[in-house]
């Protein structure tokens, strides 16, 4: 409550009883995280407003910008002076969309949440359509589908790859753009799901392995980017296949490590066992002479199976100690919020 108040101190009274009100049954929140958008917020925060306005709901937009050097803070600055649904989080360095987007669902209040990007190529035309996906039909989680891009090839081609294999690894079958920034959720589901490090490009298999089944997909339109360029490089693709392979190993292992490098570890170590076994009953028995086991190939093979086999069951036990403990993976440094 303290922080409401120091957030809603510089209100007219009119205004601060209006969000009050508001705040106790706010139908939406649309948490835009943007780094560098000086250009498109203004235009975004009007024509989300105009949308909103006539639909008539009740709504908060949360700007978290993420370590912007350019004017985009100003922006939001000035948005909030003259819009009492504008909320703004800074963070003090760039973290990523990821650390954005965590901590826009915290701040969302909202029975529904969207995330959009901030560049004008989602459509807030789409949102109330996907309210009424999660209201009334009862999903989870609509995310969209820019079935027509307007991206280079060497965007789509690798994005298309990508969703083929997220759909093959996490068994959402029904979903062609993971990565699409405009989703809508369920509160519960926001708040329960928690993102980190590029994991933004999976939120629906977060969310799947959270317990939300009910996700589907909403075909939207896809704008031509008209400020400014494109925030990821190359290097996306690279972090997006390791994201894929730690969610994967998180979801199925992240709270039983034991059973994945154990097991390995198990296996590993009996077959060098064995080996060693089978070499120690040839020399003794069968083969006397002087040849030393040390000699053999087979030796250096049983002795580097069973010394992997024991470093992977270390492994498995450090594991079970710190899975996802860290006390700081999600801890971001705030400058300013308002």
């Amino acid at each position: 409550m303290k922080r409401d108040l120091q957030i809603f101190k510089n209100f007219p009274l009119l205004e601060l009883l209006s969000l009050t009100t508001m705040s106790e049954d706010l139908q939406i929140s649309i948490v835009i995280p943007l780094y560098n958008e000086e250009e498109s917020l203004k235009e975004l925060s009007d024509w989300i407003g105009k949308v909103m306005h006539d639909h008539q709901f009740s709504y908060e937009v949360v700007f978290v910008d993420d370590g912007s050097y350019d004017g985009s803070w100003k922006v939001i600055e000035a948005l909030k002076a003259s819009n009492p649904h504008i909320r703004g989080i800074k963070f003090r360095r760039n973290y990523g969309k990821s650390a954005g987007l965590n901590v826009g669902f915290a701040a969302a209040r909202g029975n529904v949440v969207f995330t959009m990007d901030a560049d004008l190529q989602d459509s807030p035309e789409e949102l109330p359509e996907m309210y009424r996906m999660i209201t009334e039909e009862g999903w989870d989680l609509v995310s969209g589908w820019k079935k027509k891009r307007y991206d280079p090839i060497t965007k789509t081609i690798p994005t298309k790859l990508f969703n083929a294999a997220t759909r093959k690894m996490s068994g959402i079958k029904n979903l062609h753009d993971f990565n699409c920034g405009l989703k809508a959720y369920r509160k519960e589901v926001v708040k329960t799901v928690e993102v980190y490090g590029e994991m933004h490009r999976y939120i629906p298999v977060l969310a799947k392995w959270a317990g939300f089944s009910k996700i589907t997909e909403k075909v939207v339109q896809h704008q031509e980017r008209k400020y400014g360029v494109t925030k990821f490089g190359l290097e996306r693709f690279i972090n997006g296949f390791l994201d894929l392979l730690s969610i994967t190993f998180i979801s199925k292992f992240g709270k039983r490590p034991m059973h994945l490098f154990g097991g390995l570890g198990t296996v590993m170590f009996a077959i060098g066992f064995v080996i060693s076994l089978w070499l120690g009953v040839y020399k003794l028995f069968i083969n006397t002479g002087s040849r030393l086991i040390a000699d053999r190939a087979e030796f250096y093979l049983a002795l580097t199976a069973m010394i992997i086999g024991s470093l992977l069951f270390v492994a498995g036990f450090l594991g079970e100690l710190i899975s996802r403990n860290s006390p700081n993976r999600n801890q971001y440094n705030i400058e300013k919020e308002i």
